[in-house]
């Protein structure tokens, strides 16, 4: 399953259901724009590598953004921006999904809810 930043996010800061839902997956994967939004959020360089360190240990794997998920991702960008304010980290971490055969885990559903095809569960703490 691709997994969407709030929900790292919250494993970061501790919480239990979060932790407990990543550990029941058989596969945890993120899209490279989850990894640098994670990157962006640290507050130092030691915050970034305690990131690197957990998603190690969780052993989660990153997706690249290759030139389909480009491509797609400005397929949902310009078919979506106007009617649903589709953001470009969306588009891309949608694309990958799409582009894997992964489904999606968000706690912003509704920010993805749009794209065709793309199986959404909405996480909820």
């Amino acid at each position: 399953m691709l997994v969407d930043t709030d929900v790292l996010i919250w494993v970061s800061r501790g919480r239990e259901q979060a932790i407990e839902y990543l550990d029941s997956l058989d596969r945890v994967l993120i899209s490279d724009v989850t990894y640098m939004e994670l990157i962006q959020g640290a507050m130092n360089k030691r915050e970034a590598d305690c990131i690197d360190q957990t998603l190690k240990n969780m052993n989660v794997r990153r997706l690249a953004i290759q030139h389909n998920i480009s491509n797609r991702a400005v397929g949902l960008v310009r078919a979506y921006f106007h009617s649903h304010s589709m953001q470009l980290a969306d588009a891309l971490i949608g694309a990958t999904a799409l582009e894997h055969n992964l489904e999606l885990l968000s706690g912003n559903a509704k920010h993805f809810s749009v794209i065709d095809g793309l199986v959404v569960h909405r996480f909820m703490l």
